[in-house]
């Protein structure tokens, strides 16, 4: 436990951080869920609008701190590459 008034403070910000956090990383679950989804059905072009916003979402993540910006880029460009491999495959 935190005994100087500065630990503590550290402390409070830092369970405030982790909330934020948490439920940005969990927009981003949900974001490539509904992408994946898309690409095992096959469905083109909800797969495309599904990726554009989770494209979205993933680079905003990355801005504000919550995920990596090379764990962003990364989950982007895996996305992309399956939903590309739909649009071939049709």
């Amino acid at each position: 436990m935190a005994n100087t008034p500065s630990a503590q403070k550290r402390n409070r910000q830092t369970q405030k951080r982790r909330l934020r956090n948490q439920t940005v990383r969990s927009r981003v679950k949900t974001a490539v869920k509904k992408v994946r989804e898309a690409v095992e059905r096959g469905e083109k072009a909800m797969a495309a609008e599904a990726l554009h916003a989770a494209a979205r979402v993933i680079e905003k993540a990355a801005s504000k701190g919550a995920v990596h910006s090379n764990t962003a880029s990364r989950k982007i460009s895996r996305l992309a590459r399956s939903v590309a491999k739909v649009a071939a495959a049709k």
